[in-house]
């Protein structure tokens, strides 16, 4: 038997979930339901993570020689106008992304150093961002020269923060019995549980999309298995009740720790840290845990900002049409990024780092702003993810696949048309402000920035073609 095809689906579910899955994720959801949470992520897992996943998985099997993922998928089933589009989806939809990890960055620093939430509230938003501008520029020069020890000490400290997120889980459970910890939430009930399925909600569920989004990452992997039909869809099960495991049993634990019922406003910023720090004198070890959580974040933060970066921009150029991307933007220096490429981003990304902070008023608010606006521009990516289901299963007959999610064509473009339309549902009503005052002067500001921010970054890719059609003769 080929090396190459021994994956199990016990590997697949375990590289996918390390891909899509992360602690913050279970906190920041905390942050916007608290315990309703937990209805939310059955949810979203059984009518759209699992059909979503299993999706990929026939594509990655039917377009298996593609080198660009989703791109491929597009220009394969719809044509190369639609493939370039999704092509610069992929990337723009990195820009908040690239903005908000040199953030994450200072905040790992200050819990890793002084042991508490202060060196960002030590200084003005604006001389913040400043500092994070200039961060960004100095790992974007670290990118420029080809440097790759930081994308595999991110990978180190990616799984060392997965083993600790696990660890946190298992300790906060045992924590009542172990060590007579008394729960925080103390009123559990149909109330504080189930949730109302309102406006309000319904602002907070892009964030739960967001989170669970991801997993065609996976889908070069979908051939190497011994057998696609039956090992690609057992593997993504596994993911998704590994996903659901580790949202449910976390959301459950944050709520032993935190009042379910009054939610700490900087949570979404310092939770992880909270509650490592607190575990941790559960326990008896001090600020141990923190210490070590605070580090490895530190270090995995700055290897995702160094591989985001890079990776989206050349996925994008990967199989470039020069009818509508500038030979330019493709131009590599000597150690091979495309460097044009990465003076764009330095300019979309700058602007979206300086124009937030002229006004929203303090760290906390521009942290949870920039979190919100990437759980509405990230998952547009999504959305051609199931453009290209639908488009293969109208074509049904054309491919060959060795997986299939469903065999009936019409039931398949069905549930991508589901997909596709939640999807840009959850982006549309995730726009709207959380944790400001209705209709103040901030809450203008952060609606405005939300709605244009991914009309302009989307619109931009309009351009390209025409300065292509000039440029490239």
């Amino acid at each position: 038997m080929d090396e190459a095809k021994k994956l199990r689906w016990y590997n697949l579910a375990l590289m996918a979930f390390v891909m899509v899955w992360g602690f913050g994720n279970v906190v920041n959801n905390y942050a916007n339901q608290g315990l309703k949470v937990i209805v939310s992520w059955i949810l979203i897992n059984a009518l759209y993570f699992i059909p979503y996943a299993l999706m990929v998985g026939e594509l990655g099997s039917t377009f298996k020689e593609g080198k660009a993922g989703v791109s491929t998928w597009i220009r394969s089933t719809t044509g190369p106008l639609l493939a370039y589009l999704a092509g610069w989806t992929y990337w723009v939809v990195h820009v908040p992304y690239l903005a908000q990890k040199p953030q994450n960055i200072l905040v790992a620093m200050g819990w890793g150093i002084l042991q508490n939430g202060t060196l960002v509230k030590m200084f003005s938003p604006m001389v913040l961002q400043l500092t994070t501008l200039a961060l960004f520029l100095f790992f974007m020069w670290i990118a420029s020269r080809g440097i790759t020890s930081l994308k595999r000490i991110g990978m180190i400290a990616g799984t060392a923060m997965l083993v600790m997120s696990f660890l946190y889980v298992l300790l906060m459970l045992a924590a009542p019995a172990l060590r007579g910890v008394a729960s925080a939430t103390t009123t559990l009930s149909w109330d504080t549980l189930i949730p109302n399925f309102d406006f309000t909600y319904f602002t907070t569920i892009s964030m739960l999309v967001f989170a669970v989004g991801g997993a065609e990452k996976i889908s070069p992997y979908v051939n190497n298995t011994n057998n696609p039909a039956r090992e690609f869809p057992r593997g993504m099960i596994i993911l998704a009740v590994l996903v659901a495991l580790s949202a449910l049993l976390g959301s459950v634990a944050m709520g032993m720790m935190f009042d379910s019922n009054n939610i700490p406003k900087d949570l979404k910023m310092n939770g992880q840290y909270y509650a490592f720090q607190m575990l941790g004198s559960y326990y008896g070890v001090g600020n141990l845990f923190l210490i070590l959580y605070a580090f490895a974040n530190f270090a995995g933060q700055i290897s995702a900002l160094v591989f985001s970066i890079d990776a989206p921009l050349k996925v994008m150029l990967a199989e470039s049409d020069s009818r509508y991307i500038p030979k330019f933007l493709a131009k590599t220096n000597e150690h091979g990024a495309p460097i044009n490429g990465y003076k764009l981003t330095a300019v979309l990304v700058s602007l979206l780092i300086i124009i937030p902070a002229l006004g929203i008023g303090n760290m906390n608010d521009l942290y949870n702003w920039l979190l919100d606006l990437n759980s509405v521009v990230m998952p547009m990516r999504y959305l051609w993810v199931f453009v290209a289901y639908m488009a293969l299963r109208r074509l049904s007959g054309r491919f060959i696949s060795e997986y299939k999610f469903v065999s009936n064509p019409t039931l398949g473009f069905g549930i991508g048309l589901w997909c596709f339309l939640f999807t840009a549902f959850a982006c549309i009503m995730g726009m709207f402000p959380k944790g400001v005052a209705l209709y103040s002067a901030q809450w203008y500001f952060q609606i405005s920035l939300n709605i244009l921010t991914p009309f302009i970054l989307l619109g931009l890719g309009l351009i390209l073609p025409s300065i292509a059609k000039r440029v490239n003769k």
